[in-house]
């Protein structure tokens, strides 16, 4: 005897039904075509972020390590290429905020180091004072 041909709805459950269903009850609440959806305001401060992390990921204006986006801008425009004159007045009203003037991915100042490879790393450098 032949085995049984099953269907996929054997395994699993129709769901479209019972959403027509809801919809003719009145339980499920269509969006009005009409109306606008609400929008958002995005803070003026992502904005600027934003803009200085594309600044940051254009390479047109140099490698952005160990220096500032300050210092980096300032480089670009010494060797005439001619870097956002948006991103310079940027930087000039935030010389105080740090999340400004470092760049996104590497923050300017020493590393630090944790406290649970602390000890390794001093380890490494005594064994590296043995060998000279």
């Amino acid at each position: 005897m032949a085995p049984k041909k099953r269907l996929i709805t054997d395994t699993f459950k129709v769901v479209k039904k019972a959403k027509i269903e809801e919809v003719k009850e009145g339980k499920v609440v269509k969006p009005d075509p009409e109306q606008e959806p609400e929008l958002v305001p995005v803070p003026q401060r992502q904005l600027d972020l934003d803009l200085l992390k594309q600044f940051d990921l254009n390479w047109e204006f140099g490698p952005c390590l160990g220096i500032t986006r300050l210092e980096r801008w300032e480089r670009a425009d010494e060797l005439g290429l001619n870097p956002p004159l948006q991103v310079y007045d940027l930087l000039q009203h935030h010389l105080e905020d740090p999340k400004y003037l470092n760049s996104h991915s590497l923050e300017v100042g020493p590393p630090e180091v944790s406290q649970a490879h602390g000890d390794s790393v001093t380890h490494l450098t005594d064994m590296g004072s043995l060998l000279t």
